[in-house]
């Protein structure tokens, strides 16, 4: 019976772990990446300077971008709950 309980633990466990890293979950990115989820993140911002700038901070920090050009931070709760000096949003 140990055996049993033992092995569907496993099972579950890497579920979870595949899910992560095939869903994009947060930390699944390789710092390599950030630029390039950045880039998506921030195509269709006015200030692209800026907003790649503080989207590869929150990225190196998580490891994590939400996808589209707007919202879905729900996606990345690091990213999502990183505030600037004033209390704010710090990534886009």
């Amino acid at each position: 019976m140990a055996k049993l309980a033992y092995a569907f633990l496993l099972m579950v466990v890497t579920a979870f772990v595949i899910q992560d890293v095939y869903a994009g979950g947060e930390g699944s990115l390789h710092p390599n990446e950030c630029a390039g989820a950045c880039n998506v993140r921030c195509s269709a911002t006015s200030n692209k300077e800026r907003c790649l700038e503080y989207c590869n901070i929150c990225c190196a920090k998580c490891l994590c971008v939400p996808s589209g050009t707007f919202g879905h931070k729900e996606e990345c709760p690091c990213y999502n709950n990183l505030k600037n000096d004033k209390g704010g949003p710090k990534c886009p």
